[in-house]
């Protein structure tokens, strides 16, 4: 039987206007009929006549025209086929198994394979798999290395059921089989040139030394010029190594320039010229420290400068002698082993307290809150700001949501018996009230917004002060107006102290105000034994002057028989790990403030010879708190911020979620053993 061709679409309507043309002559003729009869027969003859011709014609073309059609889709079909397999990129057809089916030319050479290979993708990309195929919906890249290429594959699936709609053969039924195009793009150049690019973009670099004028006035005069030629030629043969243009801006400070190449040997050197300038001897008793920081990755020389910039003052406010390395992104730490070095000026706190006037005088009010879990170096320093206020006759008051046992004996010492305002002290919910556009929200004892007592304040007002004494991190409050960071300070009492004393001639403080104060500096030197200088007794000593009372203080800040018993519990039950480390957990049944048991027991500790470093972990909360002391040879800050944390050289902590108390003991194990292995901690 002859098979039918019938012509389709666009086509068979073109072929159909002859036909169209047809009826319309005879439509015409019947209407010329009606005019003139003799001129309607002539045109029915013309149409007969045409008709006859038309169908003549269309008959016998036909199988001519579905020759010609059918030669030239072969002969299409057969061109794309000689494209495809002479396409310039390497292109592989697969099952739904991941079965080669058919490769270009292309393909063949770049991989090495035969024309007629079919095993599966995967014997030549061992990470395309056929579970991969199959799982993943959407077309993906992948980038492999093979034979120290590059290559990046792109994969496109082909369903059955879309290309097979109108097929007479094959009936889909919805079938949810496909095939894999798979591109393969060799970017092996590209990727060498887009490293080469990368390596030659400029870094900056700034170079500070800490303690200049106190390296130079602990030697002889005729000395100096020698110290800082030694320090100069330290510095430039360290980084002349690296190709690095150096020069000295200030006395000192270096400003440097090198390629990007270079930065990964430093890192991996961890900027050992930290300890090489600390080599420096020419009879100075006080060993020359530096910060540094470095800026890379920006979209212009002046964005990386600026990374730079922001580099430098990270790393003088987490105390110096250390290096913060800083991207768009990330930021890097190193260094910062060694113990603050204490500024014997108080031309900055003098500075500071005339600022800190001026913008209280412009504020209609002042709202005051330290961090969460308000301890007495909160609650002291922001009795201090709230003295401040008073002074200038400016409204006051002080956040604090969850008063614990360790400052409430000091808290009932501010009422209105005693003189006080009823609303001194307020909750979260009602400062946010409270608040407005004209409000100075003075942030004291932290410097990160989300360890403030109330986060959300700080996006309610355009004023803010931060007074800590706490090292910098990566997370920093935004543009306060002013910020006195000193990690040099004992605590947030005493740089408050200072700073009364310069605020207004003949300001006096009450016996209660002063207690409060000094209570401060007591809780968090550990009675004057840790991180205390001279400036620290300066300002227990003005305190003293005003009133302060030594036994009245101790009266207030004794525990009561609880936390007693878990403090001796967490010293009794204290695990040596590696001979130098205690590790210990503080229970907190029955304890109202637990944490701060856990940090009085970290310091207990310490008295035990042969300990380094304590850590005394305190479930409450949801969370688990962390609390790490030392005395000089450990450095607990670095250990804590690998947890999430912060804080000080000997005086640190940070907080864990999601974990038991075993968990999180068994994380400071790990933490402990992977810087002892890098070399952070001896």
């Amino acid at each position: 039987m002859k098979s039918k061709v019938r012509f389709k679409g666009k086509l068979k309507s073109y072929l159909c206007w002859p036909m169209v043309l047809t009826v319309l002559l005879v439509l015409a003729d019947v209407g010329l009929y009606f005019y003139d009869i003799a001129t309607g027969i002539v045109l029915s003859g013309f149409t007969v006549v045409y008709f006859t011709v038309e169908m003549t014609l269309y008959h016998y073309m036909k199988p001519h025209l579905t020759n010609e059609i059918i030669n030239f889709a072969t002969q299409y079909g057969t061109v794309q086929k000689h494209l495809l397999n002479d396409f310039e990129i390497p292109y592989a057809l697969l099952d739904y198994t991941g079965k080669i089916l058919w490769v270009n030319e292309r393909f063949s050479e770049l991989i090495g394979v035969d024309r007629d290979y079919h095993k599966s993708i995967t014997t030549l990309f061992s990470t395309v798999t056929r579970e991969f195929l199959q799982k993943n919906e959407k077309p993906r890249n992948v980038t492999i290395e093979k034979q120290d290429r590059v290559f990046r594959i792109s994969l496109n699936r082909i369903y059955f059921d879309d290309i097979m709609d109108d097929s007479k053969t094959i009936e889909v039924d919805g079938s949810k089989e496909f095939l894999t195009a798979l591109y393969l793009f060799d970017e092996t150049e590209l990727n060498r040139s887009r490293q080469e690019n990368l390596e030659q973009k400029q870094v900056s670099a700034l170079v500070y030394i800490d303690n200049y004028d106190e390296a130079l006035n602990s030697i002889e005069d005729v000395k100096r010029s020698l110290l800082v030629a030694l320090v100069d030629r330290k510095v430039n043969q360290y980084f002349s190594k690296m190709d690095a243009l150096v020069r000295k801006i200030e006395k000192d400070k270096y400003f440097l320039v090198f390629k990007y190449k270079y930065l990964h040997d430093l890192i991996e050197d961890k900027f050992s010229i930290l300890e090489e300038v600390k080599t420096v001897k020419v009879g100075n008793e006080m060993a020359v420290t530096l910060s540094i920081g470095v800026g890379f990755k920006g979209t212009s020389y002046n964005e990386s400068y600026e990374h730079a910039r922001a580099a430098i003052d990270l790393a003088l406010g987490r105390g110096g002698d250390q290096v913060v390395v800083k991207d768009e992104e990330d930021i890097l730490y190193f260094g910062g082993k060694a113990k603050q070095v204490e500024r014997n000026t108080r031309v900055k706190a003098r500075v500071k307290a005339h600022a800190l006037r001026e913008i209280i005088e412009s504020r209609e009010n002042v709202l005051i809150m330290g961090h969460s879990l308000t301890d007495v170096d909160a609650l002291g320093a922001g009795i201090g700001i709230f003295c401040a206020a008073r002074i200038l006759g400016k409204k006051a008051q002080i956040i604090i949501n969850d008063p614990t046992t360790s400052i409430r004996p000091l808290m009932e010492c501010f009422s209105e018996e005693n003189g006080y305002p009823e609303d001194m002290f307020i909750d979260s919910e009602t400062a946010l009230e409270l608040v407005s556009r004209n409000t100075l929200v003075m942030v004291v004892d932290t410097n990160r917004p989300s360890y403030t007592e109330c986060p959300e304040l700080l996006k309610e007002t355009d004023t803010i002060v931060v007074f800590d004494h706490h090292r910098q991190n990566s997370e920093v409050i935004v543009n306060p107006v002013l910020s006195y960071i000193e990690p040099y300070a004992s605590s947030a009492c005493e740089m408050v102290a200072e700073v009364l004393q310069y605020f207004q001639n003949g300001l006096k403080l009450s016996s209660a105000e002063a207690d409060c104060i000094y209570a401060g500096i007591l809780i968090d030197t550990n009675n004057f034994m840790t991180k205390t200088g001279v400036r620290t007794f300066e300002a227990a000593a003005y305190l003293k002057r005003s009133g302060a009372d030594v036994t009245r203080v101790r009266k207030m800040l004794r525990n009561d028989m609880a936390c007693y018993k878990a403090r001796a519990e967490a010293v009794r039950h204290a695990e040596v790990y590696r001979g130098a480390f205690a590790i210990s957990i503080c229970p907190s049944e029955d304890v109202e403030s637990p944490t701060i048991v856990g940090a009085q027991a970290a310091n207990e500790l310490l008295n035990i010879i042969g300990i380094k470093a304590s850590f005394v972990l305190t479930e409450y909360s949801g969370k688990i708190y962390i609390s790490s002391r030392s005395i000089d040879e450990i450095n607990v800050q670095l250990i804590m911020e690998r947890l999430g944390g912060g804080g000080h050289l000997n005086v640190a902590g940070a907080q864990l979620t999601n974990c038991t108390l075993q968990q999180a003991k068994h994380t400071i194990m790990e933490t402990l053993d992977e810087m002892l292995k890098e070399g952070d901690i001896e």
